[in-house]
């Protein structure tokens, strides 16, 4: 959510920024309910002060025995007028809350503008290509081969978009899930398990609702849950409606969870293999800090989620994506891109995202400074990554001629020692 204010002084800014994003949203309504918000409200305070003067008058003609009544029905009046302005500002302020809901963020301006990933910077690369004296296979071809990806079974049981791991897929699968959350604990992240249900106001805290109701799980019942699509959302929640100590922050946290998607909208794309699941498993990092160094916290959280792809050695790209293809929330985002040979293509394994106070506006999450000001903290997210796509990146990455894989070196402690897939 944006500032009032912002929108207010800077609506032409913001309108370019919805230009850029290729965004259509009704700023213009906004600009009209909030002008009529502002003289509504001078208004009531107009006539509280007239009310406040008839009652001085009126105490002054009942202790002097007057008659007061023409008065007191004026008060009346003017009490009746302040009702109804009242009611007045309560509808405009609920219009202007649904509004503002479906306003996305403002882009950095260091984000290249653009309508979509072709207009994605490359901002590095790390590490070489794998070089194979043979064609690499897709990691659903290895997979299903050495027994330990089943789709079909996955497919019997719930439906398309789910996977069954099993054997050393499932055991390689828990490596890397141990592995990353000791190396970001290592780092100083602060390791949490939450619930994998949150409610609306959760959701609605960190943007999913109401814009993205249609990609959520929502559970049927007399409770309003929703299965999360990520643990950026519990995590960010932690503080909503909170006001935290700023000689606190920053504050990090890494998060094992599982993730639900329905992946509305995404028919036809990667239906083979583990890319575009509806149930995966994540660790994410998401960060708490001052605004004055969010931008330092995004560049840091963003090499912490390489780092695991360096301790893979896995080669991979960052790339900073454009204005139009960013996400609702976000003001910069870091895709890291790792090769996957088997595909021959770069696939996305982390977003890794700023969020100013964006996010912390909408859930509420304030600071108190030294000098007892408060202010909005910023938040920022980053997957520190994906079980399954990094899985995916170490079986076609590490695969052998005869089929087999190579289990990397520091998965080998979490692996029993193994050092191959067999």
């Amino acid at each position: 959510m944006l500032a009032r204010e912002y929108l207010r002084e800077h609506a032409d800014d913001y309108r370019l920024a919805l230009k850029n994003r290729g965004a259509s949203v009704d700023i213009e309504r906004f600009l009209e309910l909030d002008s009529e918000r502002r003289r509504t409200i001078a208004q009531v305070e107009q006539l509280k002060a007239q009310r406040n003067a008839a009652s001085q008058e009126i105490a002054t003609l009942k202790k002097n025995k007057e008659d007061a009544s023409s008065q007191i029905e004026a008060m009346k009046r003017v009490g009746d007028e302040i009702k109804e302005l009242d009611g007045r500002i309560a509808q405009i302020e609920e219009e202007l809350n649904n509004l503002e809901l479906y306003f996305p963020n403002v882009p950095d301006a260091s984000v290249p503008v653009g309508p979509d990933e072709t207009h994605n910077r490359v901002e590095r690369t790390w590490g070489d290509k794998p070089q194979f004296p043979f064609t690499a296979k897709a990691h659903w071809d290895l997979g299903e081969a050495l027994g330990i990806i089943d789709f079909d079974r996955a497919t019997k049981i719930t439906g398309a978009r789910f996977a069954i791991l099993s054997g050393a897929g499932a055991q390689l699968s828990r490596a890397l899930m141990s592995f990353m959350l000791d190396t970001h604990t290592s780092k100083g992240y602060r390791e949490i398990l939450t619930p994998f249900m949150v409610n609306a106001d959760s959701m609605r805290g960190t943007g999913q609702l109401p814009k993205f109701e249609e990609d959520l799980f929502k559970l049927a019942g007399e409770k309003q849950y929703y299965l999360i699509p990520t643990a950026e959302v519990p995590v960010t929640n932690l503080y909503r409606d909170e006001i935290l100590d700023a000689a606190t922050l920053t504050q990090s946290f890494c998060s094992y969870s599982p993730c639900f998607r329905s992946e509305a909208g995404s028919y036809g794309k990667d239906t083979r293999g583990l890319i575009r699941q509806h149930q995966f498993e994540k660790v994410e990092l998401v960060k708490f800090t001052l605004p004055e160094n969010s931008r330092d916290e995004h560049e840091g959280l963003t090499a912490d989620a390489e780092a695991i792809l360096q301790a893979l050695n896995l080669h991979y790209r960052v790339v900073t994506l454009s204005s139009g293809d960013m996400g609702f929330t976000s003001a910069k985002t870091y895709d890291i891109e790792v090769w996957l040979p088997g595909q021959e293509a770069y696939r996305e394994i982390s977003s890794c995202s700023n969020f100013l106070d964006f996010q912390a506006r909408r859930a509420n999450i304030r600071y108190r400074g030294a000098d007892k000001k408060l202010g909005f903290v910023h938040t920022l997210n980053g997957s520190g990554l994906p079980l399954g796509r990094t899985l995916i990146a170490v079986l076609e990455n590490y695969q052998r001629e005869d089929g087999s894989i190579e289990v990397p070196v520091v998965l080998r402690p979490y692996m029993k020692g193994a050092a191959s897939i067999t």
